[in-house]
């Protein structure tokens, strides 16, 4: 045994101390064995320390590179064949659903004589914009003036419908009482009642006297043939759908903000209005673009409830176009494509709260 191994200063460290030697050797391996061995430490504590520090190294290096392999990688799907299916069955319902809005389309650019001389499904002689712009005056009333009947009667409906809706489901959802479920239940169940069942009793209804001459046009009838009879008819048949809707979603949201209202002092309707409404805002823009399509859209009651053929809304100014013995399809496809503008254009505006609006209140928490 040399001097320097029995010194006591020099006593060969053990492998858990931190000695100078074993930190550096976490660095640089080789140059720690070789100052390790000037010191006179023992050759084997040199190589274990030596291959433990290489072992971290590769260790380290292995971590790094699976790591940068995990991050530029691109992960690659396997080859599915649900995936296919499921990708050809909604190519196939998107195309479906396309399919009579595509040959609305085409036949409107399309002549009359072009589609008797070919057929429908067949290439064209021409395209066109003639039949939009016959269209546009060919109908009772005119175009503008239809769309005018329309909004008046729409808009209207279309606030009252959820200003009413949104009240009901406030105090369905946020209020126990007696009568809670027996009042959605009511609501409710007016969706399943058919409108052409009840036509008879309603028209009656409708054209009962029940103001003098001189405050009505129309012999004294306060709903009949008038803008307010087909207000109320609409808010009458969509008012169920919407408290349906709106109180699964309030049902939704917590009790803790109108228990802090109510501690704050303030009323019902102050927290209807200042706290329900704004939290309820995606259910209530995706209610109201459906219930613009659903009421712009109705050709049932402005039929049988409005007499008047100027006052009459767009959907039974289209009806105008048919001919006793003739109709001329390309032309009703020009004019329906022009009558669906209003509502795509609703749609557009309030897309971003459309699909959303819809999946909230679906689940609860």
């Amino acid at each position: 045994m040399s001097d320097a191994a029995a010194t006591p200063g020099n006593a060969a460290p053990t492998p858990g101390d931190a000695s100078p030697a074993t930190e550096q050797s976490t660095l640089a391996p080789s140059e720690a064995a070789a100052e390790a061995r000037v010191a006179g430490v023992p050759f084997d504590l040199i190589e274990a320390a030596d291959n433990a520090a290489k072992a971290r190294d590769a260790a380290s290096a292995a971590e790094r590179y699976a790591s940068r392999g995990s991050l530029f990688k691109p992960e690659h799907k396997r080859f599915s064949l649900h995936r296919v299916g499921l990708y050809t069955f909604l190519v196939g319902i998107t195309f479906v659903w396309l399919m009579p809005l595509l040959v609305a389309v085409y036949e409107a650019l399309r002549t009359n004589g072009d589609v008797i001389r070919h057929g429908i499904f067949s290439l064209p002689e021409s395209l066109t914009f003639n039949n939009f712009t016959t269209a546009w005056s060919s109908t009772e009333p005119s175009f503008p003036q239809a769309y005018l009947n329309t909004l008046i009667v729409t808009i209207p409906a279309v606030i009252v419908v959820l200003i009413v809706g949104s009240m009901v489901a406030y105090a369905i959802s946020k209020y126990s009482w007696r009568l809670n479920l027996l009042v959605l239940m009511f609501f409710t169940a007016g969706n399943l009642l058919p409108q052409q069942a009840i036509i008879l009793p309603m028209y009656r209804l409708f054209s009962t006297h029940l103001l003098p001459w001189p405050f009505t046009d129309n012999g004294g009838t306060l709903l009949y043939n008038q803008y307010i009879g087909i207000i109320f008819i609409n808010v009458l048949f969509q008012l169920g759908f919407v408290v349906f809707v709106l109180s699964n979603y309030m049902k939704t949201l917590g009790n803790e903000i109108i228990e802090a209202a109510l501690v704050d002092g303030a009323g019902v309707f102050r927290i209807w209005a200042g706290v329900i409404m704004p939290l309820c805002k995606p259910a209530i823009a995706a209610m109201a673009t459906l219930q613009f399509t659903f009421i712009y859209n109705d050709f049932f009651w402005a039929l049988f409830l409005m007499s008047t053929q100027d006052k009459r809304p767009i959907t039974a100014a289209l009806n105008t176009i048919n001919g006793q013995y003739y109709t001329n399809y390309n032309l009703l496809a020009a004019a329906a494509l022009l009558a669906a503008v209003p509502t795509v254009l609703v749609f557009l505006v309030l897309q971003r709260y459309f699909v959303s609006g819809l999946s909230l209140g679906s689940t609860k928490g």
